[in-house]
């Protein structure tokens, strides 16, 4: 019984590697269908609905609907965002609560897409980039304001 199994195990083993091997010569033999992409040089299109990470876009005065309500913050699963808050005064005289730094850890992040959801004023989005291979870890966390950004008017 267990000789009958061994030897029907390498039948079987043997005419999967010829099947293998069979379609190989034949992609050898047929230059016309190119199968493989030389990915630097082509890429793909991604899909539409591709997450990739998270980006707070700026408009050309280097302005941001972020007003630092903490919403995406408490929305994360894994604490992927950390957002700091500061205190303005308005010219009124009035104290506002004001972003001063969204940090994000993109090693952290799932992009499940919850914190976009949960932001009011749809200050932030998922980018299409997929390429974040780096060496050093650290650079995978980062300050998604820009420097010397503001709170676009009108956004409460």
């Amino acid at each position: 019984m267990f000789l009958k199994d061994y030897i029907s195990d390498v039948f079987n083993a043997t005419k999967s590697l010829l099947k293998g091997m069979r379609r190989t010569g034949y992609y050898f033999t047929h230059h016309k269908e190119i199968i493989t992409q030389q990915y630097p040089e082509v890429k793909q299109a991604l899909p539409e609905r591709f997450r990739g990470e998270v980006v707070m876009p700026h408009d050309e005065n280097n302005e941001h609907a972020c007003t630092g309500c903490t919403a995406c913050e408490l929305a994360c699963p894994n604490a992927t965002i950390k957002i700091i808050t500061k205190f303005d005064v308005t010219p009124d005289g009035k104290k506002k609560k004001a972003l001063d730094t969204f940090v994000y850890h993109l090693e952290l992040c799932t992009m499940c897409n919850l914190c976009v959801q949960a932001c009011p004023t749809d200050a932030i989005k998922m980018a299409q980039t997929f390429e974040h291979s780096v060496y050093d870890r650290s650079r995978l966390t980062k300050k998604l304001n820009e420097p010397g950004s503001k709170i676009r008017a009108g956004v409460e």
